[in-house]
């Protein structure tokens, strides 16, 4: 229990971090950003995918669908480690 409270803990920061960084990350970092959340926080990807006229949504879509399966543990994980990546 006590290493799922220091990931929680981990995983909450990095997002107050995510949205403190000084340079915007790039496109395909902010669509992992948005997978790795979305995977970690509501499970896999869900309903059908927008339509052909809306690329950003499709690109989340599609970005989310991508890491079908992986745990929340591990989504959480790969968020933090993103995240520790993008601020140095």
């Amino acid at each position: 229990k006590g290493i799922d409270m220091a990931l929680d803990d981990d995983f909450g920061q990095a997002q107050i971090d995510a949205k403190a960084l000084s340079a915007r990350p790039s496109n395909e970092n902010l669509l992992k950003l948005y997978a790795y959340f979305k995977q970690a926080t509501e499970g896999d990807v869900q309903g059908e995918r927008p339509g052909v006229f809306d690329f950003v949504g499709g690109a989340k879509y599609d970005a989310w669908s991508e890491i079908k399966g992986l745990t929340a543990d591990d989504a959480k994980t790969a968020y933090v480690e993103l995240v520790e990546s993008l601020k140095s």
